[in-house]
């Protein structure tokens, strides 16, 4: 056979090929398409939030990166239970806007969740919640799902949130103290009493943008309100003492509980004097220490506004948790507290970190920062409202 009928030979098989794929795709996708339209028959597409908890240790924060697949999210996962839960459909996999998906707040790495919502348009299958759970691993749960307004948007109608910190107490000893028995420090009732004199400082609206990255001392959004922010009383936890402190606020910027932490146990510990919380809030750049993301916890998301709006109207229920809380309970107790208590033994992650503490300086102008270290992929922290 010469060249020429060989090579049309060649031609037309590879044609042909080239046909059959594209009936093979055609079939797939006027299947998917009929499976949509049957869904879209059977069960009404609604806008609602979704009550999450989860354990962040593992995950590069809650937060999708597309095309960066090796950097596991907490939203990778809900995506693909969505959709193998028939919430939604294949085609919305990779374009979460046409879901209109909208997160509370953007956790960063290694951040857990007791409280956090997610708004979106999905499916109302049967038993919902339990199906979407079947396709998630243990350390997320979907807890709760309701009907929200067309219009609403999670992150914008949310009128503040509430962030815990569970930290051994050791951060609080004198920088004198021997952290080679970290584990029997207790702190003392009147050390306690200093800790939430300083955390007080922090009530009202200042200027944090020391307390983040890349934010200028003249950009109104460093401008934050903060009503709530205070350290419980101590308690034993596998042989050491730990204290949770809670911090409530409107919104908050890239890192910034961390710094305000990490800020208050330098002072407390000697490191800087108290003038250097006034002076964090000036003009001038000063250099904050932010202590270790470990123990950070989203605890709950507050919509006033819209219950106030809506949450009576008969059509809609109040955004309020209450027959969940024995679930977020249970949940943290079985996936986020013995994670933080375990992770901070086998690592000392608060006391490597308190090493580092001398090589700040509290009382010159700071030339840079040093926020970039475990930032996630994909995310500046330039202009972020809802991630810590």
């Amino acid at each position: 056979m010469t060249e020429g009928p060989r090579e049309e030979e060649t031609e037309q098989r590879l044609k042909r090929s080239q046909e059959e794929d594209e009936e093979d795709q055609g079939v797939k996708r006027r299947k998917a398409e009929g499976e949509r339209r049957d869904n879209d028959r059977k069960y009404p597409k609604k806008k609602v939030v979704l009550l999450m908890a989860y354990s962040g240790k593992g995950y590069y924060g809650m937060q999708r990166n597309p095309g960066t697949s090796e950097f596991q999210t907490i939203e990778d996962d809900l995506v693909s239970a969505l959709v193998k839960s028939g919430c939604i459909p294949e085609n919305h996999r990779d374009d979460m806007k046409k879901m209109s998906f909208q997160r509370c707040a953007r956790t960063d790495k290694g951040v857990s969740a007791a409280g956090q919502v997610v708004s979106l348009k999905l499916w109302l299958i049967e038993d919902l919640v339990a199906k979407i759970n079947e396709h998630l691993p243990p350390q997320i749960r979907v807890l709760g799902v309701k009907r929200v307004t067309q219009g609403f948007n999670s992150k914008n109608s949310c009128d503040a949130r509430t962030y815990s910190y569970m930290l051994p107490t050791v951060a609080f000893s004198s920088k004198h103290f021997d952290t080679a028995n970290a584990a029997g420090f207790r702190l003392r009732p009147e050390t306690l009493q200093t800790v939430n004199r300083l955390f007080a400082l922090y009530k009202g609206t200042h200027n944090f943008h020391n307390f983040t990255s890349q934010k200028a001392p003249n950009d109104p959004s460093a401008r934050r309100y903060i009503t709530h922010v205070l350290c419980g009383e101590p308690f034993l936890c596998g042989g050491s003492e730990f204290a949770v402190i809670t911090v409530r606020g409107q919104s908050f910027m890239l890192h910034q509980i961390r710094k305000m932490i990490g800020l208050v146990i330098a002072v407390v510990k000697g490191y800087a004097g108290e003038e250097v919380m006034e002076r964090s809030w000036g003009q001038e750049k000063v250099d904050v220490p932010k202590a270790p993301g470990l123990g950070l916890v989203l605890e709950r998301v507050h919509f006033d506004r819209y219950n106030k709006r809506f949450g009576d109207d008969g059509l809609h229920e109040r955004l309020e948790w209450d027959r969940q809380e024995d679930a977020i309970q249970a949940f943290k107790e079985a996936h986020i507290y013995p994670t933080i208590v375990e992770t901070e033994r086998q690592e000392g992650s608060m006391v490597s970190w308190m090493a580092t503490l001398p090589i700040h300086d509290f009382e010159a102008t700071a030339t840079e920062t040093r926020d970039s270290g475990d930032q996630k992929p994909g995310s500046d922290g330039a202009n972020v409202s809802d991630s810590v």
